[in-house]
C-alpha cells in the first residue's frame, strides 16, 4: 500500500563507502520522477556527496539534505516519517542500527539495510517485528551480497522444481573481491560476541511464530568435501538463515525443505587456508588487544578502488533436487561487496517504492517482500539469474 510522504526514498549513510556507491547508482538509474533525499549527521560531507552526484545528473544538485543522527532519536523519527522507504548503510548495525528500525516500524516506513550481523537481525525481530506488522512496515535486512544472491537464487531454483514435494537445495559461492573497512569492522564485531549471537537467536526462537504444522524447514549441515572438481566448506554466514526464513514463509518451498550453504574453491590448500584463517580471526577477536589490531587493518569508509572493483566478480551455483527432478542454476555478477551490493540495495528500494508486490509486513526477507519483481529488476541491471541444466533423476 502506497504511503503519502514527502519522499519516496531516503538514503542514510551516503557519506560512507557503500552509501556513496548506492547514491551514485540512484543518481544514474532512479526514474527522474523519484523523490529522494540524503540523510546524515554531517551536512558538509552530505553537500560534498551531492556535488559529486550533480556531476552524474545535474538534477541532483537540488537533492534535499536531511539531518539524521543515531544518537538523536527525534531526528531519526523525523526522517522515517518523511519517506516511504529508508535505506541505511550505517554500521556496524548492532551498534547504530536500532533507532532507525524502531522509527520505521512505528511509522509504517519500509526499511532496507545490508547487514550480515545475525545478532542485530534477531534482536530487531524480537523488539520490533510485531510493531512493524501492526503499522504495515516491511523491515528488510541483508539486502546486499548478504543475502540477495543466495535468498533470491534459492527461490529462483525452487521455482524450477516440482511443487508439493520435499526439496533440497545447496548453494556454492565463489568470488573474487576485497573487503572495505566497514565490512571488516562488522565482521570483527560478529566474531567477538559469539555468546551474544547465541542468546539473540535463542530469544528470537522463543517469540517467533513456528513453522506451519506439516512443514519442516532446516539448514543442512552435511559436509560436501568435493563437488565438480571443487573443494567446498560450510559457509558460516547469515545467508542460510535468510533462505530458510523465506522458505518458512512460502509453501512453494515444499513440505520438507533443506538448504546447505558452502564456499567453493579449486584447490585443497586454499580451502584449508580459508578454514584456518576464519578460525584465527574468531580467536583473535575474543581479546581486546588483538581485536584492536584486526580493526586497524582498514578504517571505516575505506574500500577498494574503482580499478580494483572492476576486476571483482561473484558466482553462486545452486543444485536443487526434489520430486524426481534436479536443476542447477546460477546467480552471477560483478564486484559483490560494493558495486553489486549498491545496485542490489538501490534496486530493492525502487522495488519497494514503485512495484506491485505481494502483501507483507514485519521483518521479512527479500524473497518474501519482493521475489519475482526484484529478480526481474536485478536481471535487467546486469545481475544474471539463469538455469544451467535440468534433468530427471
Amino acid at each position: 500500500m502506497a504511503i503519502e510522504r514527502e519522499y519516496d526514498i531516503v538514503l542514510f549513510g551516503a557519506t560512507g563507502f557503500t552509501g556513496a556507491l548506492t547514491a551514485e547508482y540512484l543518481a544514474e538509474h532512479a526514474p527522474a520522477t523519484t523523490r529522494w533525499a540524503l540523510a546524515g549527521r554531517n551536512e558538509a560531507k552530505l553537500r560534498a556527496v551531492r556535488d559529486r552526484l550533480a556531476a552524474i545528473d545535474p538534477a541532483c544538485a537540488e537533492l534535499p539534505l536531511l539531518h539524521a543522527d543515531t544518537g538523536d532519536v527525534a531526528s531519526i523519527k523525523e526522517v522515517a516519517r518523511s519517506t516511504r522507504v529508508v535505506i541505511t548503510t550505517v554500521g556496524p548495525y548492532v551498534r547504530y542500527g536500532e533507532p532507525l528500525v524502531a522509527a520505521c516500524a512505528e511509522s509504517g516506513t519500509d526499511y532496507l539495510d545490508l547487514t550480515g550481523e545475525p545478532t542485530f537481525i534477531d534482536r530487531m525481530y524480537v523488539e520490533h517485528h510485531a510493531e512493524a506488522v501492526r503499522s504495515g512496515a516491511r523491515i528488510v535486512h541483508a539486502a546486499g551480497f548478504d543475502s540477495i544472491p543466495h535468498d533470491l537464487g534459492a527461490y529462483f531454483t525452487v521455482k524450477h522444481l516440482p511443487e508439493g514435494v520435499p526439496l533440497h537445495v545447496e548453494g556454492f559461492v565463489r568470488a573474487n573481491a576485497t573487503i572495505s573497512g566497514g565490512t571488516l569492522h562488522s565482521a570483527i564485531g560478529i566474531f567477538s560476541d559469539v555468546r551474544g549471537m547465541i542468546n539473540a537467536e535463542r530469544e528470537r526462537r522463543r517469540v517467533e511464530s513456528p513453522v506451519p504444522r506439516g512443514r519442516t524447514i532446516r539448514v543442512s549441515r552435511r559436509p560436501v568435501p568435493r563437488t565438480r572438481a571443487r573443494w567446498t566448506l560450510p559457509f558460516p554466514s547469515i545467508d542460510a538463515q535468510i533462505v530458510t526464513r523465506s522458505a518458512a514463509a512460502n509453501e512453494r518451498y515444499g513440505p520438507d525443505f533443506s538448504y546447505g550453504h558452502y564456499v567453493a574453491v579449486k584447490r585443497l590448500p586454499v580451502a584449508v587456508g580459508l578454514a584456518a584463517g576464519a578460525g584465527a580471526a574468531v580467536a583473535l577477536a575474543q581479546l581486546p588487544p588483538t581485536r584492536s589490531l584486526l580493526l586497524r587493518l582498514r578504517a571505516p569508509g575505506d574500500g577498494p578502488s574503482a580499478e580494483q572493483r572492476a576486476g571483482h566478480w561473484f558466482s553462486v551455483k545452486f543444485a536443487g533436487e526434489g520430486g524426481g527432478r534436479r536443476v542447477v542454476t546460477e546467480v552471477s555478477g560483478g564486484d559483490p561487496g560494493y558495486g553489486e551490493t549498491a545496485k542490489m540495495l538501490a534496486e530493492s528500494a525502487l522495488c519497494l517504492a514503485f512495484d506491485d508486490l505481494p502483501a507483507s509486513a514485519g521483518q521479512v526477507t527479500t524473497a518474501t517482500a519482493m521475489g519475482d519483481a526484484l529478480i526481474e529488476r536485478l536481471d535487467r541491471a546486469g545481475i544474471t539469474f539463469r538455469v544451467l541444466s535440468e534433468e530427471r533423476l
